[in-house]
């Protein structure tokens, strides 16, 4: 099977001059996936180009795909991605995954900049001090999930667990929420995309569709945004999300 003209013209649009080294190797596998994931699975879209780039990117660091962020990176940037906003992806996948899965993503994404004449380092992003880290943290948390849900969460928390309520606002969202580069509904959306990745955190996937829903994106775009996904993500963890958003809004 070749790939079809569809995926063949989106292949080129996205990825010029670049000839992928399975298509030498394994060219039965490379064009079933270019006519998946470049014509099949995009006919199902409505999402802007921009906005499918930065999902996918939050979804392949999750994955610890390393080879594969590095060209979808390059494809991003070419796509209108801005390199602030790459690199706030990366940052807030830093919660989520741990520092010890996006380290080597920051290195190639710094080659990947230097390689395109970007200067780094970039112009700073954060909004918060030492001092006020907690305090606007638990405040872009409240906007987030709701009042009612941070407050049952600090209710809830046991005594010698207090301090992981008080991590989550002030870390979490304290140093990362509450930083420019990314609006909060996208941010919404890199978080559940990261989380749908990872796989084995059902209960958070379910929070944060609730959060995106909170924050106004809605069930369509929350679909869209999975289904996008799925060629890198594969259809046991797609599946679970999208049963996670079926539950939030039944």
């Amino acid at each position: 099977m070749a790939p079809n003209a569809a995926a063949q013209q989106t292949h080129d649009t996205l990825f010029p001059n670049h000839v992928s080294t399975m298509a030498v190797t394994d060219p039965e596998l490379i064009n079933t996936f270019d006519n998946f994931a470049f014509d099949e699975v995009l006919r199902t879209s409505n999402l802007p180009v921009k906005t499918r780039f930065i999902v996918q990117l939050a979804a392949i660091i999750a994955s610890q795909a390393v080879q594969e962020y590095r060209v979808m990176l390059g494809a991003a940037l070419n796509a209108g991605v801005t390199p602030i906003e790459a690199k706030e992806i990366l940052y807030q996948a830093v919660p989520y995954v741990g520092i010890a899965k996006v380290v080597d993503f920051i290195a190639v994404t710094n080659e990947v900049m230097t390689d395109h004449g970007i200067p780094l380092p970039l112009p700073a992003q954060s909004t918060t001090t030492p001092e006020t880290r907690m305090e606007k943290g638990l405040a872009i948390q409240k906007k987030i999930i709701g009042d009612d849900v941070v407050e049952r969460l600090y209710a809830s928390a046991p005594a010698d667990q207090m301090h992981m309520q008080r991590l989550l606002s002030a870390n979490c969202f304290g140093d990362h929420y509450t930083r420019t580069g990314l609006d909060i509904p996208t941010r919404e959306l890199v978080t559940l995309s990261t989380l749908a990745a990872l796989g084995g955190c059902d209960p958070q996937v379910k929070g944060h569709v609730a959060a995106n829903l909170h924050v106004g994106n809605d069930r369509a775009l929350l679909v869209d945004v999975v289904t996008q996904l799925l060629p890198f993500i594969g259809y046991p963890r797609t599946l679970n999300a999208l049963r996670a958003i079926n539950e939030a809004t039944a």
